[in-house]
């Protein structure tokens, strides 16, 4: 009999032991998903443009240190219907007008600053895709577009400075340390004076260039691989993981610990690495979606750790909420639809310095909108 109270009470124990463990989950639990952030969207930002402006797809957004909001929009994906440029429609006379590429906001939404576009001494892009702006106001521009293998390097007001590669036609050519091939995504590592550049929809690698005297630094390619531009072949979810980016290779963003963070669309997933090009952990963010891809851009949380990374994928519409320690989901902002909170191709995402997250969508979706920061449920 004393031997089976014994064991009794130590069943009892373990029981209550592992009760214990379960309980102090849950609340683990419960407290990481009161304390991740949340978003409700303002439905009356941006306020409405001047001279019956309307914006086309968004190919890159940029918050700069004043957290004025950058939005380089394509006027020529504006439809001759959108700007009643149709004359067989009945708007024809009464709308609408292209605004200019590059377009400064502020929190409230007020147009503060427009510009852009082709000039004298440059090689605008022929579909803009990508802007940053430093900490000294200077903005680089990017493009996507056919010829586009430049990058370019203006004033705060869009007075030229200085370009990085020519347009041209050729094919892909990730060896290259001259030009790009349709760069997608821009960073600046402001203390290194180093310019990062996810080059993008034909070639596949990270390129880093020196912002001051445009040379170029170094390269690398998935898992710091040497780049690769061979084909491969249609995403299968079960299938080994791919050795190389995929196109596009479409954003790289730096932690405050000193990593960067580079998107990998088509092959739905977040790698890694050090600055030097060093691969040190992958994500992979709802891995059976086929491409597009699920990862196009991401923001860091604005806490002192940036504990959280919101993901914006084009693909299912949604930001994903994820831990930045290891990836785990755990949870989403938005879904398909047009109402306002609603995507369609979500393509950029930016946060100011409060947290409040921007938004911006290709295809026929063609809007910015801002999502305002709530702790809790």
């Amino acid at each position: 009999m004393p031997s089976l109270r014994k064991d009794r009470w130590i069943i009892t124990a373990v029981s209550s032991i592992a009760m214990s463990l379960f309980v102090a989950g849950l609340c683990q639990t419960a407290l990481a998903q009161a304390a991740q952030p949340n978003y409700k969207v303002d439905p009356f930002w941006p306020k409405e443009l001047p001279n019956n402006w309307i914006v086309g797809q968004i190919g890159g957004m940029a918050v700069d240190r004043d957290n004025h909001i950058w939005v380089l929009q394509r006027p020529r994906s504006d439809t001759p219907d959108e700007i009643g440029a149709d004359p067989s429609s009945p708007r024809a006379a009464m709308c609408c007008v292209p605004a200019p590429p590059v377009l400064e906001f502020d929190t409230d939404g007020n147009l503060l600053k427009s510009w852009g576009g082709p000039g004298n001494g440059y090689d605008w892009p022929d579909s803009e895709h990508g802007i940053y702006v430093q900490r000294d106001g200077t903005v680089w521009i990017g493009g996507n577009g056919p010829t586009s293998r430049q990058l370019l390097k203006f004033t705060n007001d869009g007075k030229f400075l200085a370009q990085i590669g020519h347009p041209s036609k050729g094919p892909a050519n990730s060896a290259d340390t001259t030009e790009l091939g349709q760069p997608a995504g821009l960073e600046v590592d402001e203390g290194a004076h180093e310019l990062y550049v996810t080059d993008g929809y034909l070639n596949k690698r990270v390129i880093v260039f020196d912002t001051v005297t445009l040379a170029f630094k170094r390269m690398w390619g998935a898992y710091g691989n040497v780049p690769n531009d061979a084909d491969p072949g249609p995403y299968k979810a079960d299938a080994p993981h791919d050795q190389q980016f995929r196109s596009p290779v479409h954003c790289a963003h730096i932690s405050n610990d000193g990593l960067v963070y580079v998107c990998d669309r088509a092959n739905d997933r977040i790698q890694v690495f050090t600055k030097q090009g060093k691969f040190v952990k992958e994500f992979f963010v709802h891995a059976t979606t086929r491409e597009p891809g699920t990862v196009c851009d991401i923001a860091f949380s604005r806490d002192p750790g940036q504990e959280y990374l919101l993901v914006a994928d084009n693909t299912d519409n949604v930001i994903w909420t994820l831990r930045r320690s290891d990836g785990a989901v755990l949870g989403t902002t938005g879904h398909d639809g047009r109402n306002a909170g609603q995507f369609h191709a979500i393509h950029q995402l930016v946060s100011d310095s409060a947290g409040n997250l921007y938004t911006g969508e290709v295809e026929t979706g063609k809007r910015i909108q801002k999502f305002v920061l709530a702790r809790g449920k």
